[in-house]
């Protein structure tokens, strides 16, 4: 299964957290199952260390690449197809962010990890 890691659900792996459901963990951790990690992430972690929103993520917000490979996960690019799909979603969500995941997750027949509920009704598959 090839997982793209919602930005929340990235933060939990890296933090060790119990917030990260255990299937999501199992899922990760499970070599068999290829994980990546949307451009869209990085620049959420980034917009929001600027912003003060996550004052403890300075180093993830400077190295995200490297911290990024040091797991084993793959970087995915936000391509003018994402950009387009994203664009086009005729969804009351608002959220940039969760908008390009969504748009990835659909393109790319990826997983999306992440316990947004909501993302449910955008014909994603999502693990939680």
């Amino acid at each position: 299964m090839r997982l793209l890691l919602d930005t929340h659900a990235l933060l939990w792996w890296l933090a060790g957290e119990e917030a990260l459901s255990r299937a999501a963990r199992e899922a990760i951790a499970d070599e068999a199952n290829p994980v990546a990690v949307s451009a869209a992430s990085a620049m959420e972690i980034a917009t929001k260390y600027r912003l003060g929103k996550l004052p403890g993520a300075a180093l993830l917000a400077q190295e995200f690449a490297a911290i990024i490979a040091g797991q084993g996960f793959a970087e995915l690019a936000i391509s003018v197809h994402h950009a387009r799909i994203a664009g086009a979603m005729t969804i009351a969500h608002k959220d940039p962010f969760d908008r390009l995941l969504i748009a990835q997750a659909q393109a790319e027949d990826m997983v999306l990890v992440s316990n947004e509920a909501l993302f449910d009704g955008f014909a994603v598959k999502r693990l939680w």
